[in-house]
């Protein structure tokens, strides 16, 4: 036996020492593996599994109740170029991926949520994947860094652009990994940073991951995870301060806005021609008898071409980045309710903002507190007992927040006493419903206003001991297809909110993009600008939020989002308070919002009331905003169409005033990589 054993050892290794020399020498597979981070708290993995050319992905976030999870098999040959992308799992809230990518015999094929397509190649090219793991982003800049280029064409179109910042470490010590730092861009709406270790290979993801700075960072080197969430934070300021510098004008002198009409939300209508004058960020005189006055030398003249001034928008659902205010701007929309961030870098970035330093609009903050359990959202404050809740409360009033925003997992208990505290120290309440509590009930408690339409029908479709703090606060929803807004639950719940003055921020934007999306298609809310933006971001917009068994599941979840947009209406018709929220970071999310509002039939006039003066009355600054009277502050845009007559025209702003600053969404976008949509208006200086 012994024998036989030691003859076929030799056999073995023989045959390995056959292949090495026909083949190469056999390499061991390495795994790398990954930490997610959350504010400070793991939320999930990522396991890369390396042998020679191929890598193998596993990858999973739970964050909020919810988050992706995915396997990828990539091929690629020694330049780094991928011969093979295979990527299979779900998406943020459950729906399926099935993405491939291949290069053979000059071809390139590809198929994924957002699209398919074949073109010929000869040679492996960039591929951009659709719904890939971090591990990305070391793809994309091997390849780069082999050819040695710093940007190349991609596929499915655009073009990336790869720029080494420098050298760092994680950890210390012997047991340190060399690591540089990289910055690609053109991929999504900001770039994105990350660390390679020696091999090329991704050591950090660390672009902050939007509220709670999440990072991807090798594992055993959690405790980095701040100092990389603080590293990004400083890259990505550099940039904004920069752009800020470019991109914002300022004059000494009165700046005289002619040849423009101005809309007046508390008439509902817009004024014949007129000529505003800005002085120190301020609107120091509006003249209607001379809309083409002369200017004095040294002036400021703007030539509105019979276009229309708008007050500024608000976004009422806002999480707050140091990149959204650019694209809040060029949107428009001059003040935002920030509905849950970092306490402290909220605090930084609206003192930033209105010290001139980044660009952005006003910032109302809210306080976020959740509790503690397995669904627990890592935005901000996470709360064990009352009064550790109790606590967060007054931590918010002491810096001047406007609101505290409850979450899925305070339970039902905590509301009425953590209400209670908000008034007794000046702050509103906002907030999800608290799983296994009704939106009746969170009225009763306190509540001055409820976050997301869906929390509001969700207390009519769940039945007892569901629970909203997994996705069932979205997968519910089609269950509202055959809702009749007339029955007795829906009627005593509005009777509740005007008897408790309690408002809604509608997010119904987001509602339809989680409920509308479709693979491969491009959703009515993104029609209108989507062409526009990087590759990255047109694709991961063509994708599907839900899981769709079949032509039954797409009609329910059609006929619930009517249903929805209807009951925007009836909302609005009832005297209810309505605060237009997004729930997302630019403002094309805005202007859907808006035109959704108006397809619920709300009149134009009143949609742009709501929008402007009706959410300054709303944050109890009606006095100083909200409409371009003498006095108030200069926050206005200019379009060329009477948005009263078609609510779209908002989509297209040509320049924009937020105080003392001017800015041209045309140069704006150029500077974020997007095609502008509006030209500038005639600006000279006399």
């Amino acid at each position: 036996m012994l024998k036989r054993f030691i003859g076929e050892a030799r056999i073995c290794v023989a045959l390995v020492a056959s292949l090495a020399t026909l083949c190469g020498p056999v390499t061991a597979k390495e795994v790398k593996t990954f930490t997610v981070m959350a504010g400070g708290e793991k939320v999930g993995s990522l396991r890369a599994s390396i042998d020679g050319d191929v890598t193998e992905i596993d990858y999973l976030v739970r964050n909020n109740g919810r988050g992706p999870k995915g396997r990828e098999r990539i091929v690629t040959d020694k330049k780094g170029r991928v011969l093979e992308w295979k990527i299979d799992g779900e998406t943020l809230f459950g729906g399926g991926i099935d993405e491939h990518y291949t290069w053979r015999d000059g071809r390139a094929e590809w198929r994924s949520e957002a699209d398919s397509g074949e073109t010929e190649a000869p040679t492996p090219g960039l591929y951009i994947a659709n719904d890939a793991s971090p591990w990305e982003n070391g793809v994309y800049a091997k390849a780069l860094i082999k050819a040695g280029l710093d940007e190349a064409p991609v596929l499915p179109g655009g073009v990336i652009r790869l720029k080494k910042l420098g050298k760092d470490s994680l950890g210390s010590g012997r047991g340190a990994i060399p690591v540089e730092i990289y910055a690609i861009s053109g991929l999504d709406l900001q770039p994105n940073f990350f660390m390679l270790d020696r091999e090329g290979d991704l050591a950090a993801e660390i672009s902050g991951g939007g509220p709670g700075g999440a990072v991807a960072i090798r594992e055993g080197f959690e405790d980095e995870a701040p100092r990389l969430a603080a590293l990004a934070k400083k890259l990505n300021r550099e940039i904004v301060e920069s752009l800020e510098a470019d991109l914002a004008h300022k004059y000494d002198a009165p700046i005289h806005y002619q040849n423009v009409r101005i809309f007046d939300p508390k008439k509902g209508a817009t004024s014949a021609p007129a000529r505003v004058t800005v002085f120190e960020g301020r609107i120091a005189a509006i003249d209607y008898e001379n809309p083409a006055g002369k200017a004095l030398e040294g002036e400021v003249v703007v030539d509105g071409e019979g276009g229309v001034l708008v007050p500024g928008l608000h976004d009422m659902h806002s999480h707050s980045s140091i990149w959204s205010g650019l694209y809040y701007l060029a949107a428009g929309v001059t003040g935002t309710r920030d509905q849950g961030n970092n306490p402290q870098e909220i605090i930084d970035l609206a003192a930033d903002i209105e010290a001139g330093v980044l660009p952005g609009p006003r910032i109302v903050r809210n306080g976020f507190i959740e509790g503690r359990s397995p669904y627990s959202s890592r935005t901000a404050y996470i709360a064990d007992t009352l009064e550790q809740a109790l606590s967060y409360v007054r931590w918010y009033a002491d810096r001047g927040f406007y609101q505290i925003k409850l979450y899925n997992s305070i339970k039902p208990e905590w509301v009425k006493p953590l209400a209670a505290e908000a008034h007794r120290l000046g702050l509103k309440v906002t907030g999800h419903v608290p799983a296994f509590m009704s939106p009746d009930d969170a009225i009763r408690d306190g509540y001055d206003d409820i976050a997301h339409m869906n929390q509001l029908v969700l207390g009519w479709l769940l039945n007892e001991g569901e629970d909203t703090r997994t996705t069932l606060r979205l997968t519910a929803l089609p269950r509202a297809a055959d809702l009749d807004l007339n029955a007795p639950e829906v009627t005593n719940t509005i009777k509740l909110m005007k008897e408790h003055n309690v408002a809604l921020d509608t997010t119904d934007v987001i509602i339809e993009r989680i409920m509308l999306s479709r693979a491969g298609e491009v959703a009515d809310g993104d029609k209108a600008y989507l062409s526009h933006a990087p590759i990255g971001y047109q694709r991961y917009r063509k994708r599907s939020y839900v899981s769709l068994k079949g032509a039954e599941d797409d009609r329910a979840y059609r006929d619930s989002m009517k249903k929805m947009i209807e009951l925007t209406g009836v909302l609005h018709r009832n005297g209810i308070t309505l605060l237009p929220g997004t729930d997302d970071t630019t403002g094309f999310t805005v202007h859907r919002e808006l035109e959704l509002y108006a397809m619920g039939g709300i009149p134009n006039a009143d949609v742009l009331r709501i929008a402007t003066l009706g959410s300054e009355a709303y944050l109890n600054n009606d006095e100083d905003a909200g409409s371009i009277e003498t006095g108030k502050v200069a926050d206005f845009f200019l379009v060329p169409n009477d948005p009263i007559e078609d609510i779209s025209n908002v989509r297209d702003v040509r320049l924009v005033s937020r105080g003392d600053r001017i800015y041209y969404p045309s140069e704006i976008y150029d500077a974020l990589a997007f095609k502008p949509f509006a030209a500038p208006p005639k600006v000279e200086i006399r």
